[in-house]
């Protein structure tokens, strides 16, 4: 996947993770600088984990200022349209979602180009996906959803696995991708909307 293509979906990802964030330390009572951080711990959480797994130091988030300035675009977004999404059942885990297909799809990629083993990829794409989680909800005094018996790692390995076997079938690639992101958000919203958990699979 060109560079380009990458960078644009990561910055993508990082809005919507970041406004799931800071939409989280809305529903927490945060202050819009609380909201902030917790938005950009979210959204960049993952890549800057899986960036130091694979060498790639200092994280891209410390080298680059523009997904701070996503993040804040986030926040602003999260403070002035709050509480009209403060209505929707469910909101923060519905807008994380949309993150989680992006994110295992980076993630996959980048540990490609550092030609690691197809595992490795997989590890490193869920990684990416659900760490930001896991920092977002640590940050709430919560326990992490990849602890519980969410769907949430489960729709990450497996839209990771398809689009591996995607690629080892030789498919284009940006329909790979798209059916990775399509396939991990639904599998994610359906787990919400049906109530669905590791234990009902």
């Amino acid at each position: 996947m060109d560079g380009g293509v990458i960078s644009i979906l990561e910055a993508l990802a990082v809005f919507v993770a970041a406004v799931s964030g800071a939409l989280a330390g809305r529903q927490k009572g945060m202050d819009w600088f609380g909201m902030f951080v917790l938005g950009l711990i979210t959204g960049t959480g993952g890549g800057a984990l899986r960036s130091v797994l694979i060498g790639d130091v200092p994280p891209v988030v410390l080298r680059d200022p523009v997904y701070v300035l996503v993040a804040l675009g986030a926040t602003v977004v999260a403070v002035t349209a709050g509480r009209f999404w403060g209505r929707i059942r469910r909101v923060v885990s519905v807008v994380d979602a949309v993150s989680l297909g992006i994110f295992v799809t980076i993630g996959i990629r980048i540990s490609q180009t550092h030609g690691l083993a197809w595992w490795a990829c997989l590890c490193l794409g869920v990684v990416t996906a659900t760490f930001g989680g896991v920092l977002r909800d640590i940050a709430r005094a919560e326990v992490p959803l990849i602890f519980r018996r969410e769907i949430y790692a489960t729709a990450c390995i497996a839209g990771g696995l398809v689009l591996l076997g995607l690629d080892a079938m030789g498919v284009p690639e940006m329909v790979g991708v798209g059916v990775t992101l399509v396939l991990v958000t639904s599998i994610r919203l359906l787990a919400i909307r049906y109530a669905l958990n590791e234990s009902s699979e």
